[in-house]
């Protein structure tokens, strides 16, 4: 469920999400139906001495009924109880990956196999010349990975719900290897194919407002395809977008909380 996306651009990192989140309930005949809420947090920030970083979070919604924005401020204050001061984003994700393992094995059961609750920890280094993006699944891939690696190396890092920003960066839909497959089709060569599929995106040449208009896009564009078409409806509600430079973060949009007057949202 739900959408993510981080891009590192020349001037900065751009983090988008939406605000949907959908939990399942039982009934009184104890079928299964799910629920959504859109005023979910899903883009974290922190405070000093942190505040050059940002995570974006997707995937499993809830560490049984509480999102992973409510477990924020235990983070936080366990930070703040080791004092170590401002920390690298790889220490940072370190750290974060840990905590939200403990979380995990106290709320979810031993034999679970859904999908994970994924974190994509983005932020600078002190003295960096660009940012740094590392992606933690929890519990399947605990260990965080750095995302475009290199200086110079600019990227786009998005999950969750991801169809059709596959199909407008990658040119088709991520399950397509996997049909093909299952007809017994020969994909040999295909990747060389549908690389010419993909979105020319010059990130390179990117200002910080184009990635952050272009983030927008990818996740207003799938919100409006799913109100529009038949699935799973995932995505929705407000759209949060911050940006971090080496000054740090900054939130571009933000949703609010507001009386009855739903239009200041």
């Amino acid at each position: 469920m739900s959408l993510g996306i981080v891009i590192k651009g020349p001037e900065g990192l751009v983090l988008a999400a939406e605000s949907r989140i959908t939990l399942t309930a039982q009934i009184a005949d104890k079928k299964t139906i799910a629920v959504n809420f859109d005023n979910a947090t899903k883009l974290l920030s922190f405070s000093d001495p942190n505040c050059a970083v940002g995570v974006v979070t997707y995937g499993l919604a809830a560490l049984g009924l509480r999102p992973a924005h409510s477990f924020i401020p235990e983070f936080e204050k366990k930070l703040k109880e080791e004092n170590e001061g401002r920390l690298s984003v790889k220490t940072f994700a370190d750290k974060l990956s840990v905590f939200f393992m403990d979380q995990w094995k106290s709320e979810m059961p031993e034999d679970y196999n859904g999908p994970s609750m994924t974190f994509v920890v983005a932020g600078y280094d002190e003295g960096a010349a660009y940012g740094s993006i590392y992606l933690i699944e929890i519990p399947h891939n605990e260990k965080p990975q750095e995302q475009h690696v290199n200086d110079g190396s600019f990227g786009i890092t998005w999950g969750g719900q991801r169809e059709f920003v596959d199909r407008l960066l990658r040119g088709y839909d991520g399950r397509l290897k996997e049909f093909l497959i299952s007809q017994d089709i020969e994909i040999e060569g295909l990747d060389d194919f549908l690389f010419n599929l993909q979105m020319k995106i010059p990130l390179e040449a990117m200002p910080l407002q184009d990635c952050v208009d272009l983030a927008i896009f990818f996740v207003r564009t799938t919100i409006d395809a799913q109100n529009l078409t038949l699935g799973i409806r995932g995505c929705g509600g407000h759209i949060d977008v911050a940006t971090i430079t080496r000054n740090g973060l900054d939130f571009v949009q933000r949703k609010e909380i507001v009386g009855e007057d739903k239009s200041k949202r």
